[in-house]
């Protein structure tokens, strides 16, 4: 057992830590006045140099041992911490969240054009996906104008655990949220390892029986996926091997969009 886990749970930061500092102090640190924010980036700045024990966590923050236990707890309450494989603390999921919906709107700028060509090309349904939390919301979407379509409207939520997008997103998560999200999943851990070998998605009748949908990754200018960009319609009309067909098109549209959001910050 890491010393990670020697401290006994306590999630009241508020009877042994005050909120109020009574004077910033001229230490050439940045005080804000509220002493649990304040102690609480000091955690998060250690962890942005890599993966940190209890103990080096303290050594690194000045902060009393039960303090830095307590916060790097409630850190991993809300996703902002979590632990690898050896126990160690490190920067969580959340931040990845957060910042895949502050690029939303760049995103969204270069996504109507793509999505409009991505129909002509394969005459299909294409839609835009990223995670919030335990399911994927569609943020972007266009539809055939007429016959037999996979109809999903913008805003709607949609589960992690079927369907070629959920794959795209979890498939490079890091490995405790991607075996926490292969725990009730339709497709499993040798088929996500698959979908990152060969950089797109499918699924036939995963998510919803007659249906098939092939995806493929955005990735933000770290070259973190942030969302995923598929097409999806009927079995009967994309076969039972829709990603042979259709998976070229889907990568380069999810290349493209990469591409903008990275010349965006540039």
């Amino acid at each position: 057992m890491t010393d990670s886990l020697e401290e006994p749970l306590d999630h009241n930061l508020t009877e042994s830590e005050p909120i109020e500092e009574a004077a910033p102090k001229d230490d050439g640190e940045i005080h804000s006045g509220v002493g649990v924010l304040d102690k609480t980036v000091k955690i998060l700045d250690a962890l942005e140099s890599g993966p940190s024990t209890l103990g080096q966590l303290v050594a690194a923050t000045g902060l009393a041992r039960p303090t830095a236990h307590r916060l790097a707890i409630a850190l991993e309450r809300h996703r902002f911490v979590l632990r690898d494989q050896h126990g160690r603390f490190v920067l969580g999921s959340r931040f990845a969240e957060l910042a895949a919906a502050a690029g939303e709107d760049r995103l969204l700028t270069a996504a109507g054009p793509i999505l409009r060509t991505l129909l002509d090309r394969t005459g299909e349904s294409a839609q835009i996906y990223r995670r919030q939390g335990d399911q994927r919301v569609c943020i972007a979407a266009v539809e055939r104008a007429s016959g037999l379509r996979d109809s999903i409207p913008v805003g709607a939520m949609l589960s992690m655990e079927a369907g070629s997008a959920a794959q795209i997103l979890l498939a490079w998560e890091d490995s405790d949220r991607l075996h926490q999200g292969l725990r009730h999943a339709k497709f499993t851990a040798t088929k996500l390892a698959a979908v990152r070998k060969r950089g797109w998605a499918e699924s036939v009748n995963e998510r919803e029986d007659g249906v098939c949908s092939i995806s493929a990754p955005i990735r933000n200018a770290s070259g973190q996926v942030i969302a995923a960009i598929s097409i999806s319609g009927p079995t009967g009309r994309m076969g039972a091997a829709p990603g042979r067909r259709y998976a070229p098109l889907v990568m380069a549209a999810g290349k493209y969009l990469t591409e903008a959001l990275v010349k965006a910050v540039r």
